[in-house]
C-alpha cells in the first residue's frame, strides 16, 4: 500500500517540481496526471497495482474537499460582492464547454467512421 501512495503521490511531487519551471501555467496536479497517464499508458506502472490506493481515494473524495469548502468561507463577502460576474463566468464557461466538446466527440466519431471503411 505504501508502494501504490508512493507511485502516486511521486508523480504529484514531479508535477509539482515541473510547475516550478519558469515559464509553466499549467499546474502541478495536472502535470502529476499527465506523468501518471504516461507511465500507466507505457506499461511503466502497472494499472492493477495502483487501483487499491486509487478506489480508496475516489471513494474517499468528498472529505478532500472540506478544507477548500472551509477556506471558502473566509471569502463569502467578496463572494457576494462579485456574483454576477461569477455566476456568468461560470455558466458561459460550461455552456462552451458543453458546446467544444460535444463539437470534437461529432469530429472524432465521423473521423473513425471514415476510417473503419
Amino acid at each position: 500500500m505504501a508502494k501504490q501512495f508512493g507511485i502516486i503521490f511521486g508523480c504529484l511531487i514531479l508535477g509539482e517540481l515541473l510547475a516550478m519551471v519558469p515559464g509553466m501555467t499549467i499546474p502541478g496536479s495536472i502535470w502529476g496526471m499527465i506523468i501518471l497517464t504516461i507511465l500507466l499508458s507505457r506499461g511503466v506502472v502497472n494499472p492493477k497495482s495502483v487501483r487499491p490506493v486509487c478506489s480508496f481515494l475516489i471513494d474517499n473524495m468528498a472529505f478532500f474537499f472540506i478544507p477548500p469548502g472551509v477556506a471558502l468561507m473566509l471569502y463569502f463577502d467578496l463572494i457576494a460582492a462579485e456574483f454576477i460576474p461569477i455566476a456568468t463566468a461560470t455558466v458561459v464557461s460550461v455552456l462552451l464547454v458543453l458546446l467544444v466538446t460535444g463539437h470534437f466527440h461529432q469530429l472524432m466519431h465521423k473521423r473513425a467512421k471514415r476510417h473503419r471503411k
